[in-house]
């Protein structure tokens, strides 16, 4: 096992965390690209957490480490990546984490690179970089026009280094943060949790980490790239995705605004009101030909899961109570629906 002693500055410990769910050949195809590194080869590990497959991931994840001291396995059953996340991070041995997923294709110089994003400030506590996409199959002129951006996980502020006291657009796919910081912020709070979509994910942990205090950097020379299957490039995805960040928006703001049952009730009418209206400019659009309609579409799905959210936060109690908690890494419950 990696330790963290007689660090030299310029190197320090990385420790690349992947959560993988049934996706043993992409997963395989991720871990080569970061066992060709070109970061020092000591100064790395690479933490792979199964998070419940039910394929042959984790005889893939016991072949890798066997075949290289870089890999550690660890199994994560809770569902959900950011539990894996989470779990990875708990037995990390690096000072920096790099967070990113069994989808992902990594430049050779991506870790000494990212590293350097630490640099500028000594406050700067998360660091990210370009995503760009890896189409499996030539995308559709809509996705291409209105997807290549947070809908597909993608990211591309130019080549330069740019430091904010903002969250620029982090993806987990794509994050280094310092371990120290990560484990004073809480972890990620949750996105799944007992097959319910309930956090905000990495969208929660840079709140916590801007609230701290802390600084965040984008270095456009730090270059992932997120294979995009045909599955992703469909109005059924969409949708889905825009679902998902319904319930991870309205957690975000409760959190925030902290809304008495009063403002929920208002909130939620004037989202049923929004998806309505979501449904007539989709038509609109779409009746003129206009490709903007699918975005519209999908903020059907958006609205209605706002809506949803905010139900179940006027209604339950324990629900408002579990979405207000910080700390995932010392309270790693679980609230399920009968709750």
């Amino acid at each position: 096992m990696l330790r963290s002693q007689s660090v030299k500055p310029a190197y320090p410990i990385v420790s690349v965390i992947i959560p993988t769910y049934n996706r043993s050949t992409m997963l395989r195809e991720t871990v080569e690209t970061f066992l060709e590194q070109d970061y020092p080869w000591d100064r790395w590990e690479i933490i792979l957490v199964d998070n419940g497959s039910t394929d042959n991931t984790w005889d893939v994840i016991r072949d890798l480490e066997r075949r290289d001291d870089h890999v550690r396995s660890l199994r994560e059953n809770r569902k959900g990546a950011h539990f894996a996340r989470n779990s990875g991070a708990l037995i990390a041995a690096g000072q920096i984490l790099y967070f990113t997923d069994d989808d992902m294709l990594a430049e050779p110089s991506l870790l000494r690179e990212i590293v350097k994003g630490f640099e500028p400030d000594e406050k700067i506590a998360s660091v990210t970089g370009k995503v760009i996409p890896r189409w499996d199959t030539e995308p559709p002129v809509w996705v291409l026009e209105h997807c290549r951006n947070q809908l597909l996980s993608l990211l591309d502020l130019g080549e330069s280094l740019i430091v904010s006291d903002e969250d620029p657009g982090v993806f987990s796919c794509h994050q280094a943060v310092k371990k120290d910081v990560f484990m004073e912020a809480g972890g990620f709070n949750p996105d799944t949790n007992a097959d319910l979509f309930t956090g905000d994910n990495e969208t929660g942990l840079n709140i916590k980490i801007r609230d701290l205090g802390y600084r965040f950097a984008y270095v456009g020379v730090a270059v992932t790239h997120h294979m995009i299957p045909a599955k992703r490039m469909t109005q059924a995805y969409l949708n889905s995705r825009m679902a998902d960040q319904g319930f991870c928006d309205s957690y975000t703001q409760f959190r925030q605004l902290h809304p008495g049952k009063g403002r929920l009730a208002r909130r939620l009418l004037a989202h049923s009101m929004l998806a309505g209206l979501s449904v007539i400019k989709a038509a609109l659009h779409r009746a003129i030909g206009d490709s903007e309609w699918h975005v519209d579409f999908a903020r059907l799905f958006y609205y209605r899961n706002r809506v949803r959210y905010d139900a179940r936060l006027m209604s339950q109690e324990k629900w408002r109570e579990f979405a207000l908690r910080d700390n995932w890494l010392t309270e790693p419950g679980t609230l399920n629906a009968a709750n």
